[in-house]
């Protein structure tokens, strides 16, 4: 998962990028301004945004409000210091998604986004469960009728990626910026070579990796005859 996290307090900022990314791989870029936030906001694709209400250049309750202005539903969790039920109601009408107070449990910080993330891509197709391939998000690993899918940690990050967007053609490129890695030799190349090897280990498990030609890849369950 891919979060921009927008906060001020760099100290805090680059300790949660590396908590994310250690205890849940997520993906976090870091602005710690408002100005900056929002044009990167009107440009890049995130899956979730953690948002900070004091912030230079742009306040929080105006980047949320420009943000939804034109539309753009990204989910949007509110960390702040500022922990009064008129900011909390206020926030969340100005179009917020959740509201968690600091100073916080990082383990709810984790659930949260999690949660926010799956009801963004709507409740009737969850992206974490495609057929009888499982996402434990707690445990971080894949299982396919309750019995372990055997992946190494690169293969795991790319089928990561692609069953958070299932049923939606994402490109090498989108999966490359969602794969949270400290290899120099991740490259678009690389993840055409997961790919094919993902194929591999999930045949026979009712879901299939499909390639759409000029548009990227595609995880979906596979159709019975």
């Amino acid at each position: 998962m891919r979060i921009l996290l927008i906060e001020d307090e760099s100290e805090l900022a680059r300790w949660l990028s590396r908590s994310l990314a250690r205890h849940a791989g997520f993906v976090v870029e870091w602005a710690d301004d408002g100005h900056i936030a929002e044009r990167r906001l009107a440009v890049e694709e995130f899956d979730a945004v953690i948002l900070d209400l004091g912030l230079p250049g742009m306040d929080g309750h105006s980047l949320l409000a420009k943000i939804r202005g034109r539309d753009d539903r990204t989910p949007v969790l509110v960390l702040t210091a500022r922990d009064s039920l008129t900011e909390r109601v206020g926030t969340l009408h100005q179009g917020a998604d959740d509201f968690l107070p600091k100073p916080f449990v990082l383990e709810e910080l984790e659930a949260r986004l999690v949660a926010l993330i799956r009801r963004s891509r709507g409740r009737e197709h969850p992206r974490l469960t495609l057929g009888d391939l499982v996402l434990d998000t707690s445990a971080q690993r894949f299982t396919v009728r309750g019995q372990p899918l055997q992946l190494s940690p690169r293969e795991q990050a790319v089928l990561r990626v692609l069953i958070q967007r299932s049923g939606e053609p994402i490109n090498k490129q989108q999966i490359l910026d969602r794969i949270q890695t400290d290899d120099s030799d991740i490259n678009l190349e690389a993840i055409e070579v997961l790919v094919h090897r993902l194929r591999k280990k999930l045949a026979n498990t009712g879901v299939q990796v499909v390639t759409l030609r000029g548009i990227g890849y595609c995880l979906e369950t596979v159709l019975e005859d």
